[in-house]
């Protein structure tokens, strides 16, 4: 291998080492480690599915993930290594302080310090205080994980505090004043910010330091023995002091990584419940004892006012007099501890005469049990509010898919007995029968008609495979059936006639099949003539563009509006006001509209007006393929 070649693995070694996320390790600091930064937003009151959610709150998302330490150090903004090394930074100006006071209480009493120790003193308090208090050095006091700054960081800070302390222990060693008990600080600071291998070399360089000193000073004295067995004591405890210190500081990083994983775990299933809480078609609640709405989803807002949503939570539900029914059964829930599992009905009465029933099922959140059986915390109700109209239209539609399931399978067996049936009579009607008997077959021949237009009907909406979508010209197709429609039966086109049309003067591009939407059509054409007068103009038919994404089909008649009590059944299968209607018409209608996207809809017109009733159907428009294109209906 060339050096050119092992330089550049080297690099490329380094280069990985500075990507790979730290770990702890003899080569390495738990500042490495720990000095992860935390995310600010981490230590707020996050909701669970309402920003409001949290204002009364305790701490971080969901305490249940986390224990009380835990939460302690995740809701920092800062790593608990980092707020040590600024204690650390803030006790070596106190001690700065302290020795200076100690070096003038001692010439106010009248002895006298070495200048140097003076001095020492003095530049050891002014480096001290500036490291804590001047915001140029602000980065020396945040522990950094460059090993640039570690080893300036070392040097401002532990080795100037191994300096002093060992100077002034030098020349003070004859004195009563113990300078030595100093080093204990930045050997315990050596500990906790420098790798173990360091800081087992800064207390082993303390310890031989300690040992010489005490060798060479007390020579003269012939008692070398004691003295060196105090010092070799004192490197003993500073070997201890580092290891333990070490072995916290690892054991706090490790305690603090542990817990803003936690952290993170409690912040994403939060965020998860408030997302499935949030999209839920009921609405949810929670309400504590003093009737305060905590949290709120939309649903449930929705449902708490006639229209829109209401303010967000916490709102109480004492302020509006519309929820004092609400807030009532709240009261009662909490206070009886019990409810219905199946839930209970409460009726909202708005401005204008408007309700709303609500079917409201309730859950308890009971506060933790205290060591004397006491709950701790308030109890709160959670409300799941769910619509009685929805709720019933819901299971009306589960009702009815499954008759239409039913139904397809019964029209479908029918058709073949059905086929001979019909094959049968006009058999016996070939042959020469007596007027009576011709009369039993041609009756034959009617209901068996009717039987199978019922069957048609009853296929055409039975599910299927998924129609083909694609834009046709709403204009001619409409136009076209329209024609057809009253040649086959009998209305003459013209000033004078029952149908009016009024169509646009250029192509209008819909996205529906064109049978269907001829269907869709004569369906509605049937209706209107079979109710409107005679007059001319009885019946309109309209096609209009509403803006550039949707287009409207209208069918109008001068008979006399629906009633409220017949309105809310139009669309619903079986339901005819004929007795000999199968009641198939506007559901085949609604079914095929919604089929392709569009809607079907009855409009009572104002009383002023003279075509009252409206069946109106939205549809959505598309872009046309240039071709040709049939001619409009001529009005």
């Amino acid at each position: 291998m060339t050096p050119q070649e092992a330089d550049r693995r080297k690099e490329d070694r380094r280069r990985a080492d500075r990507r790979r996320p730290p770990t702890p390790s003899i080569g390495e600091s738990w500042f490495g480690v720990a000095g992860v930064t935390t995310d600010s937003e981490s230590a707020g009151h996050e909701s669970y599915f309402d920003p409001a959610w949290g204002a009364h709150g305790e701490g971080v998302a969901d305490s249940r993930f986390l224990s009380r330490q835990a939460r302690r150090i995740a809701s920092s903004r800062d790593s608990s290594l980092a707020r040590v090394y600024r204690t650390y930074v803030a006790a070596r100006a106190a001690v700065g302080v302290g020795l200076v006071g100690v070096q003038v209480a001692v010439g106010f009493i009248g002895a006298r310090a070495p200048v140097i120790v003076v001095l020492v003193c003095l530049a050891y308090a002014v480096q001290a205080i500036t490291l804590w208090l001047l915001p140029r050095y602000e980065p020396l006091a945040e522990p950094q994980q460059q090993r640039s700054m570690r080893r300036l960081q070392w040097m401002t800070t532990i080795g100037v505090d191994l300096l002093a302390f060992m100077t002034l222990h030098w020349f003070e060693s004859a004195s009563s004043f113990n300078f030595a008990a100093l080093l204990v600080l930045p050997v315990l600071m050596g500990g906790v910010m420098t790798s173990r291998l360091m800081a087992l070399g800064t207390a082993a360089a303390v310890t031989l330091a300690l040992l010489v000193m005490a060798w060479v000073t007390l020579l003269e004295s012939g008692d070398v023995t004691r003295q060196m067995l105090q010092a070799g004591l004192a490197g003993v405890g500073l070997f201890v002091i580092t290891l333990l210190s070490g072995e916290l500081a690892g054991r706090l990083a490790r305690e603090e990584l542990a817990a803003r994983g936690s952290l993170e775990m409690a912040r994403q299933q939060a965020l998860l419940n408030r997302l499935v809480i949030e999209e839920m078609a009921d609405g949810v609640l929670v309400v504590d004892r003093r009737q305060r709405v905590r949290a709120a989803n939309p649903a449930a807002r929705g449902l708490l006012v006639a229209q829109g949503l209401s303010s967000p939570a916490p709102f109480m539900l004492t302020e509006q007099m519309t929820w004092a029914s609400l807030a009532g059964a709240v009261a009662r829930a909490l206070a009886d501890g019990d409810w219905p599992e199946e839930g209970r009905d409460v009726m909202l009465s708005f401005d204008g005469g408007y309700t709303r029933t609500l079917r409201m099922r309730v859950r308890f959140m009971r506060g933790s049990l205290l060591a004397d059986g006491s709950e701790a915390g308030d109890q709160l109700a959670v409300l799941l509010l769910e619509d009685v109209r929805t709720a019933q239209a819901r299971l009306r539609q589960e009702k009815l898919a499954a008759m239409g399931r039913v139904s397809a399978g019964i029209a479908h067996e029918i058709r073949n007995p059905l086929a001979a049936i019909a094959q049968a009579n006009a058999l016996l009607l070939e042959d020469e029968l007596p007027p009576a008997q011709q009369r039993l077959a041609r009756m034959v021949a009617d209901n068996v008609e009717r039987l199978k237009r019922l069957v048609d009907d009853v296929m055409e909406v039975a599910p299927g495979a998924p129609p083909v979508r694609r834009v046709i010209d709403a204009r001619s197709e409409v136009g076209a059936a329209a024609a057809e429609w009253a040649s086959t039966v009998g209305l003459a086109l013209g000033t004078d006639s029952r149908l009016r049309v009024e169509m646009p003067t250029v192509p209008v591009g819909v996205v529906f099949d064109p049978e269907h939407l001829r269907r869709v059509l004569i369906n509605l054409l049937d209706n209107a003539r079979r109710h409107a007068t005679e007059r001319p103009g009885s019946i309109f038919l309209r096609l209009s563009v509403r803006d550039d994404a949707l287009a409207q089909m209208s069918v109008l008649s001068d008979s006399e509006p629906i009633p409220p009590d017949v309105e809310r059944y139009l669309f619903e299968p079986f339901f005819s006001t004929r007795s000999r209607g199968s009641g198939l018409g506007l559901y085949i209608c609604r079914e095929l509209c919604e089929r392709y996207g569009a809607s079907i809809e009855y409009r009572a017109r104002p009383g002023a007006e003279r075509l009252r009733n409206e069946f109106l159907v939205t549809l959505q428009r598309g872009p046309l393929v240039t071709g040709e294109l049939p001619l409009p209906l001529d009005t």
